[in-house]
């Protein structure tokens, strides 16, 4: 056969220069026919890795490729594999571009190569294509032969597209809901004024819409964008106005709601200027009529000054019983101002006192409650990530609770929480809990130093895995001493006593609030029971 001497020929490396054209297209014919489709590198096209315009096979192969089979031109899996006589394989498109770009000789050995001289290396080829190769989609751990690897790509639900509104890449399984939630290109309607807009510019488009809500600046209220200049303008009462008296004088400026408070308080000055301001058109109204008198005379004559004069004079008599009347009125604010003033400072004793007796009356309402819970207290701590949030920005925070007592009668108590800071030596990123001792309203039928058991907890709110710890009170330390303050500085408890990753981790928190519970169960002496003071009995635990 033509193509079997041929290829010998090149094999040998001695075939005519006469036979090149019909040898290369022999081979050419040969390799068309012996490749099956699914073989033929050209036809692998759907990922990047199968471009027909790439050099090799840019796959995760799996055992990794060996030598023989990489192309030393891209240093990739050989891709519609080449052999040269001088027997070094190439990529046929690498071969080609490097006999096109550094002229006509092989880059390994520099023998002298020509374009017609190549021919198809079919056994590596069919090699190549049955080497096992990874999945190169993210999360996906499929691993199958390279010529399969064109059929998994489209169907690999790990396969991602480019998105067509902002360009990212998405998994085309997901494609539909990037498009559609989290896409920053994705078209919104505003539903204010139906008007659309891209997600990234909601914010621009929140603070142009006009019928958009706002609120006003001054007094907070909600209002339509569009409304919110007239608002200002005539309504907010707490919008800055200019005085009424502005112009004759009067700079001051205050909110609406109190432009009637200055007007009463500042009468006596706005009569003044009311006053100046008329004597100034006073001394300046004869000037003009006398100017014109002065450029007129030559055309009126002098018949016209006598009643130009008495008109000035009429208008001087009418300004000051204006002044006067102004004056008179002036006696009378002052009087009342003085009146007003009594009246205010005797609200404002009242209104004292008043305060006084309503946070007399609040301490004993407290104090009341305190007694009620029996050595049970459960201390509700609200509004807990804000808390959580100082303590990452390294701000101490300190939390004490509200009193409770042991009994009635019975020692007072509070809880200290502590959010160690993460640069807190020994202690950082710690819940630390204290006890103090009170002073409370039972302190002298007490026996002192207080004793007993104290049971702490932080209560999980999901499963019920509570962290509790329980100590017993030392009546040498001064924690248990009788207080001689309203709180006992020295208090009693763990500096470590819950870590604040384990507080994330369990149902601790449970809407943004934590509980933490202590109970108290206070031992008597004897000299006490004499007395008549029962101690209160064991609490069911929680």
């Amino acid at each position: 056969m033509a193509c079997s001497d041929t290829k010998k020929s090149s094999l040998g490396g001695a075939c005519c220069d006469s036979d090149y054209s019909s040898c290369a297209a022999a081979m050419e014919k040969e390799r068309e026919s012996y490749l099956s489709p699914t073989e033929n590198p050209s036809t692998i096209s759907v990922s990047s890795c199968f471009q027909p315009d790439q050099q090799g096979y840019d796959v995760d192969f799996d055992p990794p490729l060996e030598s023989k089979y990489e192309c030393p031109i891209c240093l990739m899996g050989l891709r519609s594999a080449v052999q040269t006589p001088c027997g070094h394989r190439f990529c046929h498109l690498c071969i080609k571009k490097s006999l096109s770009d550094t002229g006509q000789k092989c880059p390994i050995d520099n023998e002298v190569l020509l374009e017609e001289q190549l021919f198809p290396d079919n056994f590596a080829n069919r090699e190549i294509l049955s080497l096992t190769v990874r999945c190169r989609n993210e999360g996906c751990n499929e691993k199958m032969e390279l010529r399969q690897l064109e059929k998994h790509s489209p169907k690999c639900r790990f396969a991602t597209e480019q998105c067509t509104q902002c360009f990212e890449f998405v998994r085309i399984s997901l494609m539909d809901e990037h498009k559609t939630q989290h896409c920053l290109q994705r078209l919104m309607t505003c539903p204010d004024c139906a008007g659309s807009f891209v997600f990234a510019g909601r914010q621009i488009h929140k603070q142009m819409c006009p019928f958009a809500n706002t609120a006003c600046e001054y007094c907070e209220m909600e209002l339509i964008r569009d409304q919110l200049e007239s608002h200002c303008a005539t309504d907010c009462v707490k919008a800055p106005v200019a005085c009424t008296f502005s112009t004759f004088g009067c700079r001051e400026k205050m909110p609406r709601n109190e432009l009637a408070q200055h007007m009463q308080e500042f009468t006596q000055m706005h009569m003044r200027y009311m006053a100046e301001f008329l004597r100034n058109q006073t001394l300046n109204g004869p000037l003009a009529p006398s100017a014109f008198a002065h450029s007129s005379a030559d055309e009126r004559g002098a018949s016209s000054r006598p009643a130009e004069h008495c008109q000035c004079s009429q208008e001087l008599r009418n300004l000051r019983e204006t002044v006067s009347e102004l004056e008179g009125r002036l006696v009378l604010q002052d009087q009342l101002i003085r009146e007003l003033y009594i009246k205010n400072e005797t609200q404002r004793t009242q209104l004292t006192e008043s305060r006084l007796k309503l946070s007399t009356l609040e301490e004993a309402t407290r104090e009341l409650e305190a007694q009620q819970y029996q050595g049970v207290y459960v201390w509700r701590l609200e509004n807990f990530s804000a808390h959580l949030r100082n303590q990452e920005a390294g701000q101490p925070v300190v939390l004490h609770s509200p009193p409770f007592y042991t009994g009635r009668p019975g020692y007072k108590l509070c809880l200290r929480l502590h959010l160690q800071t993460p640069s807190a030596p020994r202690c950082s990123n710690y819940i630390s809990l204290f006890v103090h001792t009170m002073q409370g309203e039972f302190d002298s039928q007490l026996s002192w130093p207080f004793q007993g058991t104290i049971r702490l907890s932080v209560l999980d709110q999901v499963e019920g895995q509570h962290h509790v710890e329980v100590m017993e009170t030392k009546p040498d330390l001064q924690a248990f001493q009788r207080p001689t303050v309203q709180r006992n500085p020295k208090g009693f408890g763990y500096v470590t006593f819950l870590h604040l990753q384990a507080l994330r981790q369990r149902g601790f928190v449970k809407e943004d609030v934590l509980l933490v519970r202590c109970e108290v169960t206070p031992r008597f002496d004897a000299s006490l029971r004499r007395e008549g003071v029962q101690p209160r009995g064991p609490e069911p635990s929680l």
